[in-house]
């Protein structure tokens, strides 16, 4: 069967992260959505998503396809399920779309006549709102332990206080004279990651490739520090997509920062509220704020934004893609795309000056700006 991971509704849900890219780019655990069903499966995917995002994300489609809700993370129970389908079958959860096989062209497939349906035998678990990426980092994260096995390689570094038996070193990782904890959970310290002296790590936590992790750096898990990204100052339970820098002292919990961004030294960010309440989030699709259900919520960044030095957060705080923010005091607890300074009514960050950032940001790691990401950029600023 062809795998395809569809964006389906959660996609507008999980705005900011996905005004940049589909569902199954979304990082939690170890790796991406997409990375956990290839590997669960042993089989490459492509993606049915949004027309703006098809182009750099293209589908591949054919004669027999296994259609899968990306924001569903493939555990054994639900993954068994999904490859007993027959074709024209479609497995749902009390009417949420959770995978079909089909002929038929995947966007449509939820809608579609005549397919057949199983309800799940269990609840999956899914990616709704932006803040059960660090809601649920904890659970993906064992989950991408279960599927890699993950083999004590010999690795420990110099001068390291190593505490419990569940930490994973990569060999070309650099790690010396950090303390890691395991006995809260996994440590896992992906290839080429750096973790400097005085760093300590409280897991589960994965450091994913050629990411560093500074001196006297304080993480708690469950935390994940994506691919090639610099971090430093005190984190607990974040998830940073990949190629960010929180390179300095300051605090940011319960968050989720995509790719690209910048915190500015001191940069620091509340996760919890005076009178310890629920934490209200800008809802991006509806325009509305919603309720989370937890008592811990900090800051949801999209993409290429960026935070001056000194920039202080509200709880809850949701930035767009490509913000440019800074000013004294707490920021707005919404910053829409493309502002300039940290007030939903900011001047507008002029696009070809946005991209020209985003261009020479992304060179300076090797990395080219693409056509194609400059056609996201700019059908997210055309429709801030």
């Amino acid at each position: 069967m062809n795998l395809i991971l569809f964006d389906g509704p959660q996609w507008k849900d999980l705005y900011p992260l996905t005004l940049t890219r589909p569902v199954a780019e979304l990082r939690l655990g170890i790796s991406t959505l997409r990375e956990k069903w290839e590997l669960r499966l042993g089989t490459t995917s492509s993606t049915c998503t949004e027309s703006y995002l098809q182009t750099k994300y293209p589908l591949v489609a054919s004669s027999d396809n296994l259609v899968v809700n990306a924001a569903v993370l493939p555990q054994d129970l639900i993954v068994d399920q999904i490859l007993k389908l027959k074709p024209e079958q479609r497995l749902q959860w009390n009417g949420q779309f959770i995978a079909g096989r089909t002929h038929l062209v995947p966007c449509h497939l939820i809608e579609a006549e005549g397919m057949q349906d199983v309800e799940a035998k269990v609840e999956p678990v899914i990616i709704r709102y932006p803040w059960d990426v660090f809601r649920l980092n904890e659970v993906a994260m064992a989950l991408d332990m279960e599927m890699i096995k993950p083999k004590q390689n010999g690795n420990t570094g110099r001068h390291n206080v190593l505490l419990g038996d569940k930490i994973y070193i990569h060999e070309t990782a650099e790690v010396q004279a950090a303390v890691l904890n395991s006995e809260t959970g996994p440590i896992w310290i992906g290839p080429g990651a750096k973790v400097m002296e005085g760093a300590m790590l409280r897991g589960p936590i994965a450091v994913c490739e050629g990411a560093e992790v500074k001196m006297g750096a304080k993480i708690y898990g469950p935390t994940t520090i994506g691919p090639h990204c610099k971090v430093g100052g005190e984190l607990n339970n974040v998830v940073i997509t990949g190629y960010t820098n929180k390179a300095h002292d300051g605090f940011l919990g319960n968050s989720v920062i995509g790719e690209w961004c910048n915190l500015g030294a001191d940069t620091n960010c509340s996760n919890l509220k005076n009178n310890y309440g629920e934490v209200r989030v800008h809802h991006m699709a509806s325009g509305k704020a919603i309720g989370t259900g937890l008592q811990f919520c900090g800051l949801i960044m999209g993409d290429h934004s960026k935070a001056g030095i000194n920039t202080m957060f509200n709880t809850g705080t949701v930035a767009g893609v490509n913000a440019n923010i800074f000013g004294g005091g707490f920021q707005s607890k919404f910053i829409p795309s493309f502002s300039w300074g940290g007030e939903q009514q900011s001047p507008v960050y002029e696009f070809d000056k946005a991209a020209a950032v985003a261009e020479q940001v992304m060179g300076r790691r090797g990395k080219t700006f693409e056509e194609t990401d400059r056609q996201i950029l700019r059908h997210v600023y055309d429709h801030r």
